[in-house]
């Protein structure tokens, strides 16, 4: 007789961040209290438009003037500096936020935030960007914005929620799926 193998499933992975990927501090590009600061808060949701309570997102951006930075200790931030990256694990409603500074425009396109989000069932973590919506101008001249169907565009845009603040859902699958990138 022999013993039935024990193995895990390939496409179960997770929910194990909040263990070691978050940190204090993680969701603060920028302290909340810098005078350029915007606050970015969303919810991340699964199919049927119910919150995904275990997720971790990470941003990765330019400054406000556009300049890329990318300097050894992104998780330590001395005062008022600034590291172009940043952690968020999702709370019990899907909910997530980061203090950071609009970024500048890089090579011709309209200025975005990169997004990469880990969820259970996701073998890889999915990546997207995040726009901002008084940047029209420059969304019509952005080459990832070109080759994304019209239609479906606005599930890149942000929307405002405020004089600094910005709010961008996140959706995983279903009506509104947000639009994830290849690499």
């Amino acid at each position: 007789m022999s013993t039935p193998s024990l193995t895990t499933p390939s496409q179960t992975v997770g929910p194990f961040f909040g263990f070691a990927l978050p940190y204090s501090g993680g969701p603060e590009v920028v302290p909340p209290w810098r005078p350029d600061a915007i606050q970015v808060r969303g919810r991340v949701l699964d199919g049927a438009g119910e919150p995904v309570p275990d997720a971790l997102l990470e941003i990765w951006q330019p400054d406000g003037s556009g300049e890329v930075r990318r300097r050894p200790g992104g998780r330590v931030r001395a005062g008022h500096g600034f590291s172009g990256f940043g952690r968020c694990g999702t709370d019990a409603d899907g909910g997530y936020w980061f203090s950071t500074v609009k970024p500048g425009a890089t090579g011709g396109g309209a200025p975005y935030i990169a997004v990469l989000l880990f969820a259970r069932g996701l073998l890889k973590p999915v990546f997207t960007r995040l726009y901002f919506p008084e940047d029209q101008a420059a969304h019509a001249a952005d080459p990832l914005l070109a080759e994304v169907p019209a239609e479906r565009r606005a599930t890149l845009i942000a929307e405002r929620a405020g004089e600094r603040e910005y709010r961008f859902d996140i959706r995983l699958q279903g009506e509104g799926e947000t639009v994830f990138l290849a690499f």
